[in-house]
């Protein structure tokens, strides 16, 4: 397990999977760095690499990328860039964590396959490598052998997944709850919850609405009634909720939903059918559509894996 360290890294990106691992066990650990030497966060904090990245040689089983505003200069850095790739070669799986799939694009490692990154940067990474495809809405994404996660904390979720591939999900919940993570995520959840990637409206019936509706998921949530309450034809309110917003009022109801019944399957014993009921899906089968839409696992599955019980 050989992290990849440069000048400006974010040092989260580097101690959160590096604990995970270490907790974990059954992994040796090592930090490299070009050229070897005291190596800098960008907090100030810092670093000295186990080797030079020149000196790390012979088979590597996973090679991670970390990520921080020291990417800007590790692009441009052609030795790193080119030790990247050759370790990459002798590497089982490569990782990046939040903007260090930047390195592995450039590299030319990501070309072609689905991956993701920090959410503020998402778009740049598939605007400046067309040939990937971004996943603008994941924590992390396993392509093959190369996983990428998105920012910074999502790469503790990441190394919990790849630690529940290696070792089972036993190891991975142990390590969860030795670092106090109530459960890792998986993949597919959203990088923000509905709350956080709705925009906050202005208008003051629609905040009121948007604090209301997760206290009020058994009940009539439709655009008439959500209309009616705003005190707006249905017309008006569908189009300023999702002008003001960013989703329409279907969509924000129906995320609302599927988050609190994941929570309700990962912290209690409640049968699905009544997780279907109180979070206002009527029937497991309309729930269990909503997550293979949302999060593309069953709640069943969901239950199984995620499970802090």
């Amino acid at each position: 397990m050989v992290f990849l360290v440069f000048p400006g890294f974010q040092s989260l990106d580097l101690t959160g999977p590096l604990e995970v691992f270490s907790l974990a066990g059954g992994y040796e650990v090592e930090t490299v760095g070009m050229g070897g030497g005291v190596v800098r966060a960008h907090s100030g904090i810092a670093v000295v690499p186990d080797r030079a990245a020149e000196e790390c040689a012979g088979p590597i089983d996973t090679l991670v990328v970390v990520g921080g505003e020291g990417v800007v200069g590790a692009v441009e850095d052609a030795a790193l860039l080119d030790w990247v790739r050759e370790a990459a070669g002798r590497s089982r799986r490569v990782a990046s964590v939040c903007s260090g799939a930047f390195v592995l694009a450039v590299a030319g490692l990501l070309e072609g396959r689905d991956a993701t990154t920090h959410w503020r940067v998402c778009g740049m990474l598939g605007d400046l490598f067309p040939e990937v495809d971004v996943q603008e809405d994941r924590i992390f994404v396993v392509d093959g052998e190369v996983w990428t996660s998105a920012g910074v904390t999502s790469g503790i979720d990441m190394a919990l997944a790849m630690v529940e591939r290696d070792l089972g999900p036993d190891t991975a919940l142990r390590v969860a709850r030795e670092l106090v993570v109530f459960v890792q995520r998986p993949g597919g959840q959203a990088q923000f919850s509905t709350q956080l990637s709705a925009s906050r409206p202005e208008h003051p019936a629609l905040a009121e609405l948007q604090s209301w509706i997760p206290e009020h998921l058994d009940t009539d949530l439709s655009v008439p009634a959500l209309a009616e309450r705003a005190a707006m034809s249905p017309r008006h309110f569908a189009r300023l909720f999702a002008r003001e917003t960013g989703l329409t009022p279907g969509a924000y109801v129906e995320s609302v939903r599927v988050e609190t019944a994941r929570r309700l399957l990962e912290s209690t014993a409640l049968p699905v059918d009544v997780i279907a009921r109180t979070c206002g899906f009527g029937t497991p089968e309309t729930m269990h559509r909503s997550f293979r839409r949302r999060i593309s696992v069953t709640p069943g599955a969901y239950r199984r894996r995620f499970s802090a019980r």
